[in-house]
Parts: structure tokens; C-alpha cells; sequence
């Protein structure tokens, strides 16, 4: 006898690249060699500094028992003087809470704030993880519309008769934007913050790319005055300081927003191993020259994004910011997904479908960055062999 599963699940899949990358596996234990451009993971490592704190750390009896639920007084520290520093924000250390990687303040912030049938207003395209997050807390999805021709930003008309629905909780925005790669201007920050205070919405800016290829200086939603009072910001050390793995996150915000959150939190984990708040700690202080030779790294890679993407008859926006690069698919390609899956079988190169993230994406393919300059150059000549023989026909 089979037991069901919950309820909860009928709208909630498997994450795309827990499947996708399953099958890229499978190829490669065939034999095949499978260019991975499809997941933001970076494949350079922390800086020097970051690992020999982690050893050091890890030498010592002490480093190994539970930590405090909200992170070590050091790092909360660590994370508000970086927000100071960086973003020009000033925080109190009880306005910092350190998290398992970003992903998990997503879950932590939907069950802390969301309540069944609330309503939430997600990005399309955007990140899937909030209308997950969203749909596991048992609310209701209500998507707002980011387009090319608008310069993938949202547009007032189209958010003000959305929430004339009545029962909106909740707003995510993401800047600089995932997958489109569009920073935000200061304008459009206090634009939202006001429409976020006028409607009586929880508004949340998932900042993790603020720091790649990003020419312009990060902004945050918390440097608008008065957004502590209905807003939070989600930010990552995973893409900025090459720790994905590490699983070092932050929300930051009001201590009461925050108290909330952690009564989850608290609930679902026993605190980050202390080694590596440590070295977290020391990644916070890396200088902006580690951070240069970071960028300069992805930018020679961006360019050869680009001539991988001009070989595929793709278009894109030029100067976009973060990991990724966000193109639009030939019109003669029927079917977007179908065409990258011939990619991958029949060339080995594995790109993101943009319908990943939304219906707005269905045009859409995404490169990652984080893949040697080598393995891109590889990935146009075997676009190009391919064209070659095509051309020959």
C-alpha cells in the first residue's frame, strides 16, 4: 500500500534542476561530455582568507557543538557593518538574522507571514522558489507581469489592479533581477516601498546578485527611508563571495519581522556549524580587489556567452548584471525546451529554458557564467561544427 502524499504537494514539484541535472548525470556515466552552462553555481572558490578560517576554526574541540539559532553575535556584527559599508544602511545588530543560504529565509519568511488563501504577488518571470514557498504555505499565487518591452520592471498600472482584488500579504521583488539580469534604479525602489506601504503588503527584495557584473553601486530596498517598516531584504553570500555550497545567508530587516521568522526557524534547524560563520565572517571583509578580479573573470566569460548566443541566432540586452545571460530564442524555433534538449543530446551543451521561470520566459533561454572560459569556447565550436555541416547540406 502506497501512503499519499500531502495535500500540500498537488501544486508543488520537484525543483527543475534537482530533475534536470539528474539527467545531465545520467549522460555523463554514459560516457557523454556534458557542458553544464544551466546552474548558477559558482566554480571559483572563496577567497584564501575565507577557507583558512574554516580550518582554523575546524582545528578546535570547541567549534563543533550547536550554535545559537540566530547565528553568533560576531556574525550578526560581520553582516550589519557590511550592510553599512556596502549598501550605506544602518542596522542594529537585532535587525540582522543570519540564515541556512537564502533559499531557506524564503520558506522561513512565507510560514511566518502567510496564512491559507493569502494572496501573493510573485515576479514572471522570476525566481520559482517564491510561489513555492508561497503555494507550501497554503496562499494563493497572483503573478505580476515583467517584460522586455518595460524593461523587466513592474508596471504601477498593472499592480494597482491587481491588488484592488483584495487580500494581498505579500510581495516579492527581486533586484538586480534573476533571470533577466536587470538592475533596479533608486526610483523604482521608493516607488515600490510606497505602493507596498499604501496597500498594507510585507514587500521583500531577494538581493543576492547586487555584487556581480554590477558597474553602478548595490543598492538596497533598506536604504529607502521608511522601508524597515514594511519591507525585508534577503541577501547571499553564495554568488558574491563564491559559497553556494556553504550555505551562508541573511534577512534583515525590522526586530519584529525578524522575531517572527526565527520562531520558525528555530523550529526546523539547530544553528550553523561554527566554522563556517567564522569564515563567513572573514569572507565579509574581502577586499574590493578580490571582488574586481571576481568580475573581470565573469566578464571575459560574458563575452563568450555572447558569441555562443550570436551563434544561436539568439538577441539579448547587453550589460546585464549578475551570473547569467537572458536571451531571446529565434522565432523559428518552435518549441524553446525541445530545441534545448536537442542541444544537450545532440551537442552536449546544457542551457536553462526561460519557461522555468514563468510564462513570461517562454521565449527565453538563460547561460550561466560559471563554467571556464574554456568549456564556452568549446561550446561554440561545437555550435559552430554543427552550423558548418548543417550549412553543408
Amino acid at each position: 500500500m502506497i501512503i499519499p502524499k500531502a495535500d500540500r504537494l498537488q501544486h508543488v514539484q520537484e525543483y527543475y534542476f534537482s530533475q534536470k541535472l539528474a539527467e545531465v548525470r545520467a549522460l555523463q556515466a554514459q560516457g557523454k561530455r556534458i557542458i553544464n552552462l544551466g546552474i548558477g553555481s559558482p566554480d571559483l572558490p572563496p577567497s584564501e582568507a575565507t577557507i583558512a578560517a574554516l580550518a582554523q576554526s575546524a582545528q578546535q574541540a570547541t567549534s563543533h557543538g550547536y550554535q545559537p539559532y540566530n547565528g553568533t553575535a560576531k556574525l550578526r556584527q560581520a553582516m550589519q557593518a557590511w550592510y553599512q559599508q556596502l549598501y550605506h544602511v544602518e542596522l542594529q545588530e537585532q535587525e540582522v538574522l543570519p540564515l541556512a543560504g537564502s533559499k531557506e529565509g524564503i520558506f522561513h519568511i512565507s510560514m511566518a507571514f502567510l496564512n491559507p488563501g493569502d494572496k501573493v504577488l510573485v515576479p514572471n518571470p522570476g525566481y520559482p522558489a517564491y510561489a513555492a514557498a508561497a503555494r507550501l504555505a497554503g496562499a494563493e499565487i497572483v503573478s505580476y507581469t515583467l517584460e522586455e518591452a518595460s524593461g523587466w520592471l513592474p508596471q504601477p498600472k498593472e499592480l494597482e489592479q491587481l491588488v484592488a482584488q483584495g487580500g494581498f500579504k505579500l510581495m516579492w521583488v527581486n533586484y538586480p533581477h534573476m533571470p533577466t539580469g536587470t538592475p533596479a534604479a533608486m526610483h523604482t525602489l521608493e516607488w515600490l516601498v510606497a505602493f507596498a506601504q499604501q496597500h498594507g503588503l510585507l514587500l521583500i527584495n531577494d538581493n543576492p546578485y547586487s555584487l556581480v557584473l554590477h558597474e553602478q553601486s548595490p543598492l538596497s530596498l533598506l536604504r529607502v527611508a521608511g522601508a524597515k517598516e514594511n519591507c525585508l531584504e534577503l541577501n547571499s553570500l553564495s554568488k558574491s563571495h563564491n559559497m553556494a555550497g556553504w550555505r551562508v545567508g541573511m534577512v534583515l530587516g525590522k526586530q519584529e519581522y525578524l522575531s517572527a521568522i526565527l520562531a520558525v526557524k528555530s523550529n526546523l534547524d539547530s544553528g550553523q556549524l561554527l566554522p563556517v560563520q567564522e569564515a563567513a565572517i572573514t569572507a565579509l571583509h574581502n577586499s574590493q580587489s578580490w571582488h574586481a578580479e571576481r568580475n573581470a573573470v565573469y566578464a571575459q566569460r560574458q563575452q563568450l556567452a555572447h558569441l555562443l548566443l550570436d551563434q544561436l541566432g539568439c538577441t539579448y540586452t547587453p550589460g546585464q548584471v549578475g551570473m547569467f545571460v537572458w536571451a531571446r530564442v529565434p522565432e523559428e524555433v518552435a518549441d524553446v525546451e525541445v530545441y534545448l534538449n536537442q542541444l544537450l543530446y545532440e551537442q552536449g551543451i546544457f542551457l536553462t529554458p526561460g519557461k522555468i521561470f514563468g510564462s513570461q520566459g517562454e521565449r527565453y533561454l538563460r547561460v550561466s557564467l560559471c563554467a571556464p572560459a574554456d568549456q564556452l569556447k568549446e561550446a561554440i565550436n561545437r555550435i559552430t561544427s554543427s552550423t558548418e555541416i548543417l550549412n553543408q547540406l
